[in-house]
């Protein structure tokens, strides 16, 4: 307990960059993400040890309450990744490009992704799609912009997949994806997310390219692995995915402290002395005496 409380409050790294997940790969280091959507997840994050923060668009489900990705928008995106960038130093911030922010023309996709990063003080951006995508990909790379790949089960296109379905689980499917892998390494990505794909696929696709895999529901064989915070710390209650694990039931702790806190609130025991603020003595009779001489006047 007491190494990991001395991690947490100094991380004296160098700033983790696109260049740095390619490098870590090379020298068969495991590369971590995790999502964060606020400043407070943001700074513990980055001083834990963390490589990459993921802003995702997860925050619509996991922050917002909807039932889906689709309906953030690059405001909802904006606001919070500028919120991130204010609580980490040396993490790689990745921006998701939200919904519809990429898919209608290249030059919307371009401006989007160069808002993530003016705006949003984003390190690079990510994307869903494959072989669809990569113009716009060479595009966004082209504008000096890092972007990071995401195949397999991609979340936007939910409703053309039937629902949160694992993807690529017959040779047909797999070998596009594998296919899609190598197309977005050639257009330019400097890693790519692998969601919800097989454990095999996962690793050869893996084996295959020259960037580094960030799996997530995607075997061990990935370059590096990433989950929503909020699963990892069981701070979302509507369901656990099957590739997610949870470390600990922030939940159902801070629950229990905040029953605590109505209970003595109700009781009358909170606030206590030692949380209250209380003026000299002589002021406060100076107070009685001043509100006793102007009692016959408020008569």
């Amino acid at each position: 307990m007491s190494t990991n409380s001395k991690q947490i409050q100094q991380d004296p790294r160098e700033k983790i960059t696109a260049r740095s997940l390619i490098q870590k790969k090379q020298a068969r280091q495991k590369i971590t993400m995790l999502t964060a959507y606020d400043y407070p997840m943001a700074s513990l994050l980055d001083r834990s040890g963390l490589d990459v923060i993921l802003v995702g668009d997860s925050l619509g489900m996991v922050v917002l309450g909807y039932e889906n990705t689709l309906p953030v928008t690059m405001d909802d995106m904006l606001h919070h990744c500028k919120a991130v960038a204010r609580g980490s130093k040396n993490c790689l911030l990745v921006g998701d490009l939200p919904f519809m922010s990429f898919q209608v023309s290249i030059e919307e996709a371009v401006r989007n992704a160069g808002r993530l990063m003016q705006e949003g003080g984003m390190g690079a951006v990510k994307l869903e799609g494959g072989r669809e995508r990569v113009a716009t990909i060479k595009a966004i790379v082209d504008a000096g912009i890092p972007v990071m790949g995401h195949i397999g089960l991609t979340p936007q296109s939910i409703h053309k997949f039937g629902g949160f379905k694992t993807q690529g689980k017959t040779s047909e499917s797999a070998i596009r994806i594998i296919e899609d892998a190598r197309m977005l390494q050639e257009a330019g990505c400097f890693a790519i997310v692998l969601e919800s794909i097989p454990s095999q696929i996962g690793k050869l696709i893996s084996e295959a390219l020259q960037i580094p895999t960030i799996g997530i529901g995607a075997g061990m064989e990935c370059d590096g692995q990433v989950l929503v915070v909020h699963d990892v710390v069981g701070m979302f209650d509507r369901f656990q995915p099957k590739f997610s694990k949870q470390y600990v039931n922030a939940f159902e702790f801070l629950g229990s402290g905040i029953s605590q806190y109505i209970n003595e609130v109700r009781q009358g025991v909170f606030p206590a002395a030692k949380e209250s603020v209380f003026m000299a003595q002589d002021e406060y009779v100076e107070v009685l005496s001043k509100l006793r001489a102007e009692e016959p006047k408020n008569r």
